[in-house]
């Protein structure tokens, strides 16, 4: 049995829309026109339990308003959702209990209070023992590194503070299944960089489920090995990562260190020039112009060092979204 099994998922929205002006407001009372909004169009997939999954693509494209249905807090329009066998909207304590939805822009915790207050008030509702109790918060804050701070109120902590606490209220219960919406949106590097630490240690020490939304890709491209590609409310691509890059990256990037200073008219007539600062050179050119380009580099210039890679996965995406996936 999948952890999550999707087929055929669609949620509309109707949208009701007006003109400017009293005359047309006045008309509204009577009749509005609506539109359809198709926020998700039949999508299916599946995933094995202990998975970590990146859900990514513009706004709009759907990610919350599935994890929305994945978690029970919307009714889909047509098609089967099921996660840890249970009918997520039916909304039983037995499937709460398992599962948890974590959002990057909204909170549980109580302002003035410290976040032990609401840890214990977790702990109530899903009726964990005493020391399941102690264990797992000990364990948790230890992983986010707040020990120090469970007692402090909520109002005094940074927002990476907040967030960590977040997590821990998130997690008191041990869920099989979490999502999380944008986990990171507002941190500073350094701390998405040890929120993501986080993420991969749980993932590894309770095989839970991880369905993850993100803007960043940093997050993705470091946590994710699968990923889930949402456009329009459709899905556009469910596969690897490294075969995302494989798939679609159509150019390569050359950089070469030069030991001589070239003039960058010079080094233009060889290949699309991306940026030039002498010593370093970088080339954008298409894969199958790469062995040409390199073979010219080495035969007439001295070179010191010389990499090819991969465009960013950032640029490949902008692509996809830009393009379109079949083109």
């Amino acid at each position: 049995m999948y952890s999550v099994s999707v087929k055929n998922l669609k949620r509309y929205f109707k949208v009701y829309k007006r003109k400017s002006g009293l005359l047309p407001a006045l008309g509204s009372i009577f009749s509005r026109p609506v539109t359809e909004v198709k926020a998700v169009d039949d999508i299916s997939f599946n995933i094995e339990q202990g998975e970590l999954i990146g859900f990514i693509g513009p706004n709009g494209a759907g990610k919350t308003t599935t994890l929305k249905c994945l978690s029970g807090l919307l009714y889909p329009s047509s098609g089967r959702v099921e996660v840890l066998g249970f009918n997520p909207f039916e909304r039983k304590s037995e499937f709460l209990k398992e599962i948890s939805l974590v959002m990057g822009q909204k909170n549980q915790l109580w302002w003035d209070l410290p976040s032990i207050d609401t840890f214990r008030l977790n702990k109530e509702i899903y009726e964990l023992p005493d020391t399941e109790f102690n264990s797992h918060l000990d364990q948790l804050a230890k992983l986010l590194e707040v020990e120090d701070l469970i007692n402090t109120p909520v109002r005094q902590l940074s927002l990476g503070q907040r967030m960590k606490m977040e997590l821990i209220a998130a997690l008191i219960h041990k869920p099989k299944v979490l999502f999380l919406d944008e986990p990171t949106i507002g941190l500073d590097v350094v701390m998405q960089k040890k929120m993501r630490e986080f993420i991969v240690q749980y993932n590894r020490i309770y095989n839970s489920t991880i369905l993850l939304t993100s803007h960043y890709m940093v997050d993705v491209k470091q946590l994710c090995k699968r990923v889930i590609i949402l456009n329009k409310g459709k899905i556009i691509y469910d596969g690897n990562l490294s075969d995302l890059v494989d798939r679609f990256a159509q150019t390569k990037l050359i950089t070469v260190d030069l030991c001589k200073n070239i003039s960058e008219k010079e080094l233009n007539h060889l290949g699309q020039l991306r940026s030039y600062q002498f010593p370093k050179a970088v080339f954008n050119v298409k894969k199958e112009e790469a062995v040409t380009l390199v073979s010219k580099l080495l035969k007439k210039y001295e070179i010191e060092d010389l990499n090819i890679e991969d465009p960013e996965i950032e640029e490949i995406v902008r692509t996809i979204f830009s393009k379109g996936i079949h083109e």
